[in-house]
């Protein structure tokens, strides 16, 4: 598909497919580089400091708070099922930032610039492929994670 694009990704399938697994059974992890320690969210297969291909993933809490959110009333195409809704973005505690629809924890009139928030993964589990999205919470909302191995 990405050639439809003029791109090509050669990123390792094996090297971030531990990812896509741990999504499946709703963890939110980001990277930490063995080398230098930064950390990423979402993960990256090499470190967006210093560009070094080891990792090790770390589990996320997904605290943050509010930077931005705005109502969508004319949804694009493939999403006017969900129209009207509310996206945000926040900055994640632990690090890195994330695009989520509000849940329905928090009404519309609630909703405040710099306000705790509580990213949860939904998963679906109906479909072989993996299909996760994420909600904005309020704080201390919690969600089914599969046990780890």
């Amino acid at each position: 598909m990405f050639e439809w694009f003029g791109k090509v990704n050669f990123t390792p399938h094996t090297k971030v497919s531990k990812f896509a697994d741990y999504l499946k059974d709703g963890y939110l992890m980001g990277s930490k580089c063995s080398k230098c320690g930064h950390t990423d969210f979402p993960p990256r297969a090499d470190c967006s400091a210093c560009m070094h291909g080891e990792f090790e993933y770390l589990e996320w809490s997904g605290q943050g708070s509010l930077i931005t959110y705005t109502r969508i009333d004319a949804a694009p195409t493939g999403f006017q099922d969900l129209d009207p809704y509310v996206i945000g973005v926040i900055d994640l505690k632990d690090g890195g930032r994330l695009v989520a629809w509000f849940g329905e924890s928090i009404p519309e009139s609630e909703i405040k610039i710099g306000m705790d928030l509580q990213v949860v993964p939904q998963v679906f589990d109906e479909t072989e492929e993996i299909k996760v999205y994420y909600t904005l919470e309020k704080p201390g909302t919690s969600w089914n994670k599969r046990p780890a191995d």
